[in-house]
């Protein structure tokens, strides 16, 4: 059984939002049109405390995206998005959220950062997801959602990791591309065996 993995559709990462990705609002009534046809669809949300770690404006003096050494590893960091009970973290009002049956939550934690619907940042913290997919009899996944080359891939790769079968709907996707992310993900997505749909 498939599964369809809905990532970060927020009002902060669509048009007008504090990390917009570009066209991020136009993928909307594609999803919509495709939850129709899966028995489980899963919705992920960013989720911010305010003075969350990746937050530029936490480092006195740091550029927005810009990268810093964290205890687990490099960090981009980004400009204050999605906060916890704020109109920028709420989905954006196009997507339909009544098809969902769970909603995952993730970069909660305010000292590490979650790009993943699985894991933190650390590759090691997981999320549950993995356990909720393979109780409902899930074996494949299909990804949709923003932005591409951030959270969408490492979903995609941390699935094909843990053993799903993966496919990346790259219409119903759309990518930050810093400094060329959208390139080696899309390769690192290929190479990790995920179908590029």
């Amino acid at each position: 059984m498939d599964a369809l993995i809905v990532i970060d559709v927020q009002n902060d990462f669509c048009p007008g939002g504090a990390l917009a990705v570009a066209e991020g609002d136009a993928i909307i009534p594609g999803i919509n049109a495709l939850m129709a046809g899966f028995g489980t669809v899963v919705l992920t949300q960013d989720w911010h405390p305010a003075d969350h770690s990746s937050f530029a404006a936490q480092h006195p003096g740091a550029e927005v995206f810009s990268e810093i050494a964290m205890l687990y590893g490099p960090q981009t960091l980004w400009p204050t998005h999605c906060v916890q009970g704020t109109p920028g973290a709420a989905f954006h009002p196009g997507l339909q959220t009544d098809p969902a049956q769970i909603v995952i939550r993730k970069g909660f934690r305010r000292a590490i950062d979650s790009y993943s619907a699985f894991f933190e940042n650390d590759r090691k913290t997981p999320t549950g997801l993995a356990g909720y997919l393979r109780d409902r009899g899930v074996t494949g996944l299909v990804m949709t959602g923003l932005a591409t080359d951030f959270c969408v891939a490492f979903s995609a790769l941390d699935a094909r990791a843990l053993g799903f079968d993966v496919q990346l709907r790259r219409d119903l996707c759309r990518a930050i591309d810093l400094g060329g992310s959208l390139g080696r993900q899309m390769q690192a997505m290929q190479g990790a065996g995920v179908r590029l749909g």
